[in-house]
């Protein structure tokens, strides 16, 4: 990357995004790439807001609260108000995560010791089976 500005194709290739989810970014006013008549030129300021707004999706957050997010960037306290509310908003999704994850793993042992009745009892049957045979 030798330029301040990637084009909408670099910048899918780099983020491995599409282009209708950059220009849906756009649409909603996370990431403001220069305009040169069709052409989106994304700056360096784009690029770092792509990788927080792709970490910000992998962790649950909404595009609203993301969005909210970069807007505290520009509060002139050195960031502190932008990382307090991220760091609210972590603690947050990550109990909603444990959560989750608890609800998963629990459904999984229920899973498991079903098809471990499943499989008792089709080898069951097949005893049966080829003992009248």
């Amino acid at each position: 990357m030798t330029t301040d500005t990637m084009n909408i194709r670099e910048m899918c290739e780099a983020f491995d995004v599409t282009p209708r989810t950059l220009r849906f970014y756009e649409a909603k006013e996370l990431l403001f790439p220069i305009r040169q008549g069709q052409k989106r030129l994304f700056t360096k300021r784009d690029r770092a807001r792509l990788k927080l707004i792709l970490r910000g999706k992998r962790f649950g957050f909404s595009l609203e609260e993301i969005r909210q997010l970069l807007d505290l960037y520009h509060m002139d306290d050195g960031q502190e108000t932008q990382l307090s509310k991220t760091y609210e908003l972590a603690e947050r999704h990550l109990a909603d995560m444990q959560a989750q994850k608890a609800e998963l793993d629990e459904a999984i042992g229920e899973l498991k010791a079903q098809m471990a009745w499943g499989a008792e009892k089709l080898a069951s049957l097949a005893k049966k089976k080829s003992a009248a045979a």
